[in-house]
């Protein structure tokens, strides 16, 4: 957590989840993957004027499947200590920063701003389709090769988490409240270049989904891309896509 000095009146919370890009059961090293992460985005939020929270959520080789870093399926149905339900842990860290703040005499808000990119950017994007009462904007960039599509269905398909919100009211253990989740301002965006794609990786996505998203919306990133926008703007989102 890294607060501008000076700083006073109500505030809003910066939050970027740490991408390591690699798995370790080495938990320093996801540490000081996140400890770096924030130390390139001070300059960011020092011009914000707002403070910076980085989590350092583990990614261990022994259980490289559950891609806690990207908040996949996997990361709901664990059951493995330390890691399960690393949203809710990112919840208490939220609520922790805002006690600490308090302490210092600074008012922040519940809800705040939330940056990622790559694997980050799919946990931004995730976490601010699950919990909008929590996020006030966020900003989602290169999202794994597919944002998550806050529908339940598309073209007669059903969609599953993490390629859809079919399931979700079973994984979070309550529904959605979609008129929320359609309120949170929303920036996504991608290199029109960009080839990084988890879609073909089995710690990010089951063969099923796999070939869910291939098939429906195609087999890269950027074929993707407006088939993504078509579904958020279907959705009624308050979503821009920048490619």
């Amino acid at each position: 957590l890294w607060i501008p000095g000076g700083l006073s009146g109500p505030t809003t919370l910066l939050v970027e989840p740490n991408n390591t890009g690699t798995t370790s059961d080495v938990e320093l090293q996801h540490d000081s993957s996140a400890m770096s992460l924030a130390g390139r985005h001070i300059p960011f939020a020092s011009r914000l004027d707002v403070p910076l929270l980085v989590p350092t959520f583990p990614r261990p080789t022994t259980y490289w499947a559950t891609y806690t870093q990207a908040l996949d399926r996997d990361s709901f149905t664990t059951s493995v200590e330390g890691i399960e339900r690393i949203d809710l842990q990112l919840i208490e860290m939220i609520d922790d920063a805002i006690e600490r703040l308090a302490d210092l005499g600074i008012e922040a808000e519940s809800r705040v701003l939330m940056l990622g990119f790559s694997a980050s950017g799919q946990f931004t994007n995730r976490f601010a389709i699950l919990h909008p009462d929590r996020i006030r904007a966020a900003a989602a960039g290169s999202p794994g090769g597919w944002p998550l599509a806050p529908v339940d269905e598309w073209a007669g398909e059903t969609l599953p988490y993490n390629v859809g919100i079919a399931d979700v009211a079973s994984l979070l253990g309550e529904p959605l409240d979609m008129a929320e989740v359609r309120a949170v301002p929303l920036y996504i965006y991608m290199g029109d270049a960009d080839t990084n794609d988890s879609v073909p990786f089995d710690d990010s996505y089951d063969p099923e989904q796999r070939e869910l998203v291939n098939r429906l919306f195609g087999t890269t990133p950027i074929a993707r891309w407006p088939h993504a926008q078509a579904i958020y703007a279907a959705a009624g989102m308050n979503a821009i896509f920048v490619l």
